[in-house]
């Protein structure tokens, strides 16, 4: 075959794909490529960032981002045509996402059944996402947050605010997070400026590194063991010193995140190739 027939038969094709109303789609694994393209740090050969399910190899329909690839999560992403969730967190209830365990379960056969009869495919950023700069998880939440402004340094991890009550800075973190319960522990009258934000379980050492610190009143936390952070905190508020931890669960404190995720891969995939952001929120009531 000769350069020109070459050329007319490509032609035909793209012809045929527009006027069948097949559009040629990326296929997972080159908007995973894309993605790893534009995330700005050296991709690890560890990590849990991979796909959980699926075949890479198919067009994507539609990404859908969320915190966690729950049922409603699944359900929704059907319904909207969107076969590639980027969820942050794992899917199969484990870090790394092992099923041995499950294979047998019937809430995981439901789950893998219904993926996989839809052809979901499923991919994990967690790590790299983290690792990015500036941090996703933190650029979405001091977002949602408004503390922007507030920010004594790059690190996004301390805040000074004016002089105010433990009480009034809570009423003002359940407006922003309505329907959701706080976890709070200190003295309700404690005024305080410095606050830490320590988003998802970064584990108690670094929570309480940064309660050292003599600027660092409050802590905003996600979540951690009740033995630990907890108690540090409990004992410090028993020995009248000036420190306060505000927990608002492990969803609340990272899912804003995967929203600002949902922008960001706006700035690099293909205009047409529709991305929307579920949000999960907390999957538990208090009474």
């Amino acid at each position: 075959m000769d350069f020109k027939t070459f050329r007319l038969v490509l032609f035909c094709l793209f012809i045929s794909g527009t006027l069948s109303g097949q559009p040629n789609l990326l296929t997972a694994n080159q908007v995973i490529g894309l993605i790893k393209k534009n995330v700005g740090v050296p991709w690890s050969g560890q990590t849990v960032d991979t796909f959980k399910t699926g075949n890479p190899e198919d067009g994507v329909t539609g990404i859908t981002t969320c915190m966690f690839a729950d049922m409603k999560v699944l359900q929704k992403a059907v319904a909207e045509k969107t076969n590639l969730i980027i969820t942050h967190e794992p899917v199969f209830y484990n870090h790394l996402d092992e099923t041995k365990n499950l294979e047998n379960d019937l809430v995981y056969q439901a789950k893998i059944k219904f993926i996989n009869d839809h052809k979901l495919i499923i991919w994990r950023f967690h790590d790299h996402f983290h690792r990015m700069k500036p941090d996703g998880i933190y650029a979405g939440m001091i977002e949602k947050l408004g503390w922007g402004k507030f920010q004594t340094d790059q690190s996004m991890v301390r805040f000074q605010f004016d002089s105010q009550k433990l009480s009034q800075f809570v009423v003002k973190l359940k407006a922003i997070f309505p329907g959701s319960s706080l976890r709070v522990i200190g003295n309700p009258d404690l005024k305080f400026t410095g606050v830490a934000l320590a988003v998802g379980a970064p584990g108690s050492i670094e929570h309480i590194q940064l309660l050292q610190e003599p600027q660092i009143e409050v802590l905003v936390a996600g979540e951690a063991p009740e033995w630990e952070t907890y108690q540090y905190v409990y004992d410090a508020q028993l020995q009248g010193k000036n420190k306060a931890v505000i927990f608002l669960g492990h969803a609340n404190s990272e899912e804003a995140g995967m929203n600002y995720c949902t922008k960001w891969l706006k700035g690099f995939l293909p205009k047409d190739l529709k991305i929307n952001y579920v949000e999960t929120g907390s999957c538990f009531k208090t009474f």
